[in-house]
């Protein structure tokens, strides 16, 4: 039988739940309203919070001084081309973890978590001359991989761990009406971990939108993504705080969006993994 909840424990885990909530969102909060000030009012002790001269010079000067739309279009095809890139070779990987497991199953997913602790500068030096001799140094395409690779680990986690809340007799009964082993993951396996499936490509497509190391150590121009773009308001004659808000809440605002209306996608995928 469930546990009764008193409409008292029910307002204290909300109260928490919303306290929590705009604490992880005031930084992003703070962003976008100090993106509204000048310089002068975003630096002034002590600050304020809304009650200020509300301007969009700030979005202006940006959109003067950068292509915002080159920026974000690079950003959508590093990020959505590394996570699908990485879900379709994935997909088959968990697939043969979880339901054709073999002694090293485990110390293959344990040593494939373990090259995450290794640290990303340890190996910029030999990727960056693989990238010179590759051509592929300031492209998308070598973004792409090396994103894909990166998140790679992540994705297969994920998925080996929603895979395995499928019960084997389903994939049986298929074969034993003579689907084919991609009929199996098309059409029966894949259906079924559509939750998983979202949850696992929403995660990795912010990782990679955000993934600021490589995308500032393997571009110059070209292939620049929406993280170049910010650090570029960085300048050795200091930080405009105003204008790096503003270009930040240019950036993040895709992303916020997608979060809006993936949540209740993201929200199943997560519960459908934590319940047997």
């Amino acid at each position: 039988m469930a546990r009764a909840v008193t409409p008292r424990r029910k307002a204290i885990n909300t109260a928490l739940a919303w306290t929590v909530g705009i604490l992880i969102f005031f930084p992003i909060l703070w962003t976008i309203l100090t993106s509204f000030k000048t310089e002068a009012e975003a630096i002034a002790s002590p600050p304020s919070f809304l009650f200020f001269d509300w301007t969009l010079e700030n979005y202006g000067v940006v959109q003067e001084r950068s292509n915002y739309m080159r920026f974000l279009w690079n950003s959508v095809i590093i990020a959505g081309g590394s996570t699908l890139l990485g879900v379709l070779i994935a997909v088959p990987a968990a697939w043969s973890m979880a339901f054709v497991p073999s002694k090293r199953t485990k110390d293959i997913l344990l040593w494939m978590l373990s090259t995450k602790m290794l640290p990303a500068v340890g190996v910029l030096y030999p990727i960056y001359l693989l990238f010179i001799r590759l051509g592929l140094l300031d492209t998308r395409i070598g973004l792409v991989i090396v994103l894909m690779l990166i998140n790679l680990p992540i994705i297969v986690w994920m998925l080996y761990t929603y895979f395995k809340e499928i019960p084997g007799e389903i994939l049986e009964a298929a074969r034993m009406d003579g689907a084919s082993l991609r009929s199996e993951i098309l059409y029966v396996l894949t259906p079924m971990a559509v939750p998983g499936i979202a949850s696992t490509i929403l995660l990795n497509f912010i990782l990679a939108w955000n993934e600021a190391f490589w995308t500032l150590n393997l571009t110059a121009a070209g292939a620049a993504p929406l993280t170049a773009f910010i650090a570029s308001y960085s300048s050795p004659e200091g930080l405009f705080y105003a204008k790096l808000s503003a270009a930040s809440t240019m950036a993040i605002a895709p992303i916020l969006i997608l979060g809006w209306f993936s949540q209740k996608q993201l929200v199943r995928g997560l519960t459908f993994g934590a319940v047997k």
